[in-house]
């Protein structure tokens, strides 16, 4: 390191300075001299040394820091381009930045779901409609009017012949999905906003849920309501058929989540672990039971824990996920820094996906039980994402009126 005479005299008089500061005397007779520095440092000296040497070590600390954010965005780089490293479907995770941001909706978008066989997608929003876009060109194909009010969810059936949303206009709709994309038919019974619909798996029956605080099922040859459900205490948020549509799962302002038995519509349990409204559930695929064992901790004997499983997402801020079987939380996964507002398993059921009103989406490895990847999704709270069950994509919806596309490698 060479410095130049100027520089030599200023590091000089700085070394002076902290010699005399410090009362180190007699080196700083000694230094004078043989620097031939006659005179008082002058003021502007003083200090100097030091401010240098922890700016140095603050600076140092700044370049790691960037380093590691580097290395991270070239392994992401690297990994994540379609060309390197070849991961199996089952190990895909959404990877940033999206790959279409669609607008449109001119209120929060509510809800976003993929159809369960062509490569669209429906959104709905607060500003009474439904809007259907094909997620593989990001192209705006259709908006599906009648609600007079906020839609609150949609759903599709197995075949995705039918669509059905519900609304904070108390009905709930059919929807023509194969040819005329019109309302077949309005269901009312409810005595307040119906904040959640979904399909049983055979598709001949919907379940709804309602802040009037009760779930209905009805019947969708006649859409008549052929059953209630009784129990919960406050505004009943979402409503789940299992998979073999068994069971119904439900979660609400209440705290709780209950299981009902869908023939006699009673209670069989009541989890109640969570210490503020329980937003979003999500029942766990066949291809997560293995993974939801070991993160339970069960020594692998064949399934300690039978299932079925069930994750719950709240405003506490954290995803539980139950055995619905005992009625015990398995674990918990905390990372979020605000309400988990949408919560899915990965088809692989390797990951749980959730969106929240801190703006990410967070995936979440079951069996470490740990948050692998954040992704900054939306400049507003994120209320809803779903994952393609064969097609390598995620979708996101947000109070930002935005429907993202996330693609996955």
């Amino acid at each position: 390191m060479v410095l130049s005479q100027r520089q030599r005299e200023e590091l000089n008089k700085a070394i002076a300075d902290y010699l005399s500061s410090n009362g180190y005397m007699d080196a700083l007779e000694a230094f004078k001299k043989e620097a031939d520095m006659p005179g008082e440092v002058e003021r502007k000296f003083g200090g100097l040394l030091e401010k240098k040497w922890t700016s140095v070590i603050r600076l140092q600390k700044k370049v790691m820091e960037l380093e590691s954010k580097l290395s991270e965005a070239e392994k992401e780089f690297i990994e994540g381009a379609p060309t390197r490293g070849k991961r199996s479907p089952g190990e895909w995770i959404p990877r940033p930045p999206e790959k279409f941001s669609l607008t449109g909706h001119r209120a929060p978008v509510t809800k976003v779901i993929f159809h369960p066989v062509f490569s669209v997608m429906v959104s709905s929003s607060e500003d009474a409609t439904l809007k259907v876009w094909d997620f593989e060109t990001g192209e705006y194909e259709r908006t599906l009017k009648g609600h007079t009010d906020s839609v609150q969810d949609i759903a599709f059936d197995h075949s995705g012949k039918l669509l059905v949303s519900c609304s904070a206009d108390m009905s709930i709709k059919l929807w023509d999905f194969q040819q005329t994309y019109e309302c077949i038919k309005t269901m009312h019974g409810h005595d307040h906003n119906v904040s959640s619909v979904s399909f049983m798996p055979g598709g001949d029956f919907v379940v709804s849920a309602s802040r009037d605080k009760t779930i209905k099922m009805w019947e969708v040859a006649t859409g008549y309501c052929v059953k209630t459900f009784a129990g919960h205490r406050e505004w009943v948020r979402m409503v789940r058929a299992s998979p073999d549509g068994s069971l119904i799962a439900s979660c609400s302002n209440d705290q709780t989540v209950r299981v009902w038995v869908t023939a006699s519509k009673e209670c069989k349990t009541e989890l109640r672990d969570h210490d503020h409204v329980v937003e979003c559930i999500a029942w766990a695929p066949d291809a997560a039971y293995a993974h939801i064992n070991e993160a339970a901790g069960a020594d692998n004997k064949k399934g300690a824990h039978p299932g079925p499983f069930l994750a719950s997402g709240s405003r506490d801020k954290t995803i539980r996920v139950w055995d619905v079987s005992t009625g015990i939380c398995l674990f918990l996964l905390a990372g979020h820094d605000n309400w988990v507002r949408g919560v899915v398993f990965h088809p692989g059921g390797k990951f749980i996906v959730s969106a929240s009103d801190d703006k990410t989406l967070r995936v979440w490895d079951t069996r470490n039980k740990r948050c692998m990847k954040t992704l900054d999704a939306h400049k507003h709270f994120c209320t809803s994402v779903d994952f393609h069950k064969t097609s390598p994509y995620v979708i996101t919806g947000s109070v930002d009126q935005t429907v993202k596309v996330w693609e996955c490698r």
